[in-house]
């Protein structure tokens, strides 16, 4: 597998993003190494608030959300998805697929990190690839916390703004990160965060995983990722630790998305469950510290029933 590494030097000087960069090797499931990125901010001996971030974002995503977890007393872990950010990407669209991503993340979070008693929140891929986390080892989480993002088995359409989308990614002629993160704000980003989240992407060689993540979410049965899908959904459906909805109320990708979740997963029976106000699709951009205190003080009201 051929990869790209994006230089050190495209990650100096961004704004409000001063962490300490933590590199793992993971098996590339072809016979060699890739080099993944995660952040790891508060103390060690807490248990791990674990935000993954999705399509075509990075850690950066986090870090108005991080500091407010920090503070509340969470170890946080904010990993790159292969492809994105600070970690390796493969060259090839073909690389990618569904459940690499998932076998990739697993071998940093499960065999690399061991991480346990997890608070998980996910956006977008990151709900994506996280939620087949949870169905694959449901032991090592205490709890979870979804926003604007699904686990769809391609048994519905997912709507003509995603389809929209999906032809983007694949048509456009130009792909420009920043721009796109910018797109789905409510708010305007400033040309420092909009060139941080170009900065992973130097040149359209590097951008293979965010041209192709779209076109991976499954959209029919026929999918290859659908059977795995299902299987994940009958894990869900007996989950019965505490799982909280925080959709946004302006985000015309995943609208009313956390109706697949309530009432069918257990742990979300009695969940205060809640819209954030003023959020587009990167919710955590438009409304970062609420969300981050939303899922602290989640944690403190199920931290007994875990």
């Amino acid at each position: 597998m051929e990869t790209l590494r994006t230089p050190d030097d495209r990650f100096v000087g961004l704004p409000d993003f001063d962490f300490e960069p933590h590199y793992a090797e993971i098996d590339d499931l072809e016979g060699g190494t890739l080099r993944v990125h995660y952040l790891d901010e508060g103390p060690a001996d807490a248990a791990p608030v674990l935000l993954m971030h999705g399509e075509p974002s990075w850690c950066f995503l986090y870090r108005h959300m991080i500091p407010v977890l920090v503070d509340a007393g969470h170890r946080v872990v904010a990993p790159d998805l292969v492809g994105f950010g600070r970690s390796d990407k493969p060259t090839r669209t073909t690389d990618y697929t569904y459940a690499r991503h998932v076998d990739w993340m697993a071998q940093l979070l499960f065999e690399q990190l061991d991480l346990r008693d997890l608070t998980f929140f996910g956006q977008d891929w990151g709900g994506l690839v996280g939620l087949r986390l949870v169905a694959r080892d449901p032991e090592r989480y205490a709890r979870v916390v979804i926003g604007n993002t699904g686990l769809p088995d391609g048994s519905r359409s997912p709507g003509d703004a995603f389809m929209a989308w999906q032809k983007f990614s694949q048509e456009a002629e130009h792909f420009p990160i920043g721009a796109i993160v910018n797109g789905g704000c409510v708010t305007d980003l400033t040309p420092e965060v909009i060139a941080a989240y170009d900065a992973p992407f130097p040149d359209d060689e590097y951008k293979a995983g965010a041209r192709i993540f779209p076109s991976l979410v499954p959209t029919s049965t026929d999918d290859p990722a659908a059977p795995d899908q299902v299987a994940a959904w009958e894990v869900l459906k007996r989950f019965d630790r505490p799982f909280l909805c925080a959709f946004s109320d302006q985000d015309p990708i995943t609208g009313r998305g956390e109706r697949a979740f309530i009432g069918v997963v257990p742990g979300t029976e009695g969940q205060q469950h809640t819209t954030v106000e003023g959020g587009g699709h990167f919710l955590q951009e438009d409304q970062g510290p609420q969300l981050a205190r939303i899922i602290a003080d989640f944690v403190d009201a199920t931290r007994s029933r875990a």
